[in-house]
C-alpha cells in the first residue's frame, strides 16, 4: 500500500510517498533525516499488520516544504538522505 503524507498548495506539490508493502521498518531512514520527519510506527492503514514501517511524523506533515526543503534535490546534489538510506527503495519524493 502506498501512504502519501504532506500537501498540495499554490507552490507546488510536497508529499513523502511511503510503500508500506516495501517498507521492512529498519530505520535507517530515520536515522538519515536530518529534519527528524520520519519515524518508524505501526502501519495505521494496515490495522492487521504487525510489521511496524516508516511514516511521516504528524508535526510534519503539513509543513514538509519546509522540513524537507534543505535536502531538496537540484544539480550537483546528492539525492535525498532518506531515499539513498531506504535499501527495499521505499521511499519517494513528490519534488
Amino acid at each position: 500500500m502506498i501512504a502519501n503524507y504532506g500537501y498540495m498548495d499554490g507552490s507546488g506539490e510536497f508529499f513523502v510517498r511511503i510503500d508500506t508493502g516495501k517498507c521492512d521498518g529498519c530505520a535507517d531512514c530515520v536515522a538519515a533525516c536530518p529534519a527528524g520527519v520520519l519515524q518508524v510506527a505501526e502501519d495505521e492503514n494496515d490495522p492487521l499488520s504487525e510489521q511496524p514501517v516508516a511514516k511521516v511524523n504528524e508535526d510534519h506533515r503539513r509543513k514538509l516544504k519546509y522540513s524537507c526543503g534543505p535536502c531538496k534535490p537540484v544539480a550537483g546534489r546528492p539525492p535525498l538522505p532518506c531515499v539513498a538510506a531506504c535499501k527495499p527503495g521505499a521511499i519517494e519524493h513528490s519534488w
